[in-house]
């Protein structure tokens, strides 16, 4: 079954790269969903919900602390997330219905965890995935499998559609994660619209310029794992 849908992936996958239009088929489609769907699952250990209010409330204090450090100021609601590679920046406008993901997100970034680390995963007519600590090391087989060590509490809105240019959470399968808790880190850009992760996955940004920088970034060209064959590094400031 793991060939099969692998096999129907890479087939799908090459053909919409090749430009030509095609319908697949209603059991095609349904490989395909699964296995993107399987594919934004990374590895993270839960904690405590306890523990994640205690990290989530503490966020404020640190963020207005490291902000002031860096003269960002101290209200950080307005900011713009930048996101600078070597192919350019995408700037990013995080959504304020919902809190925990925002303010972890900026909690990280103004710690400097995103620093370093790769989009380690590009699907052409998908997603681009980043945000894993373990991408900081050469070695490729550990990416996709690291976080901070705690997830986020699902806030998943009808109203946060994943439209192209949606940044939402990764998180690990339904099967082991019946509550949709959200990765502490990891993230990904919708590069085309992918209704079929509506309601299953929290939307909690979206791009506001540098698109063309992610059609870049996800046609680079990358081993089996979807890991780029050479590394694009990504800061992440505010403005």
């Amino acid at each position: 079954m793991f060939k099969l849908t692998l096999m129907a992936l890479l087939v799908f996958n090459f053909v919409a790269c090749a430009g030509e239009k095609v319908e697949p088929t209603k059991e095609e489609t349904k490989i395909e969903k699964q296995t993107k769907q399987d594919e934004l699952l990374p590895e993270s250990e839960k904690i405590k919900d306890t523990e994640v209010k205690k990290i989530v409330d503490e966020t404020e204090a640190k963020v207005l602390k490291k902000a002031k450090e860096q003269k960002i100021g101290e209200k950080m609601e307005n900011k713009t997330v930048v996101i600078s590679t070597k192919f350019g920046k995408i700037k990013i406008k995080l959504y304020d219905d919902t809190p925990k993901h925002k303010a972890n997100f900026i909690k990280l970034a103004t710690e400097g965890f995103f620093n370093g680390t790769t989009f380690h995963r590009v699907i052409p007519n998908f997603m681009i995935q980043g945000g894993d600590p373990n991408s900081k090391n050469k070695d490729k087989s550990t990416h996709g499998m690291g976080g901070p060590g705690y997830t986020i509490p699902a806030e998943i809105l009808p109203n946060h559609k994943h439209k192209r240019g949606s940044l939402a959470a990764a998180r690990m399968g339904d099967n082991v994660n019946p509550k949709k808790e959200s990765s502490g880190s990891q993230f990904y850009i919708c590069v085309v619209e992918t209704s079929f992760l509506d309601n299953a996955y929290t939307v909690f940004g979206e791009v506001t310029e540098g698109m063309d920088v992610a059609d870049k970034i996800v046609a680079q060209p990358k081993d089996g794992r979807d890991n780029p064959d050479e590394r694009i590094e990504m800061t992440v400031t505010f403005e």
